[in-house]
């Protein structure tokens, strides 16, 4: 699952400087509004931050990869394929895309700031 998060996090990257093609773009089960993405992606950022420290400390990881997926989609109600097709849905945005992502970044910021200042 960490590969597959990677690879969309990678392709989301090359579709933004890319561009996306708008039309035929089905409309995912259950859509994701961009405050909800934001929360989400930023969410799945600090998993793979955690899970990146916990790698680089040697600490045993088996398992908790999916485990933290698992808890992320419970708590925005969704599943793994409903976060697919909005990734895909919002990839086909690019603007909308660097919106959500350039959000995202400035969560995180704030996010490692406050924990600096501690």
């Amino acid at each position: 699952m960490r590969r597959f998060i990677s690879i969309i996090a990678l392709s989301l990257l090359l579709l933004v400087s890319c561009g996306g093609n708008k039309s035929k773009t089905e409309m995912p089960s259950k859509l994701l509004s961009e405050q909800e993405m934001i929360s989400l992606l930023t969410d799945l950022q600090i998993i793979e931050a955690d899970l990146t420290l916990r790698k680089t400390n040697q600490q045993d990881i088996n398992g908790l990869p999916q485990q933290f997926y698992d808890q992320l989609f419970e708590h925005y109600g969704i599943t793994d394929s409903i976060f697919s097709e909005n990734l895909r849905y919002y990839t086909k945005r690019p603007a909308t895309l660097e919106c959500i992502m350039d959000s995202v970044v400035q969560r995180l910021t704030k996010e490692q700031s406050t924990f600096s200042a501690q």
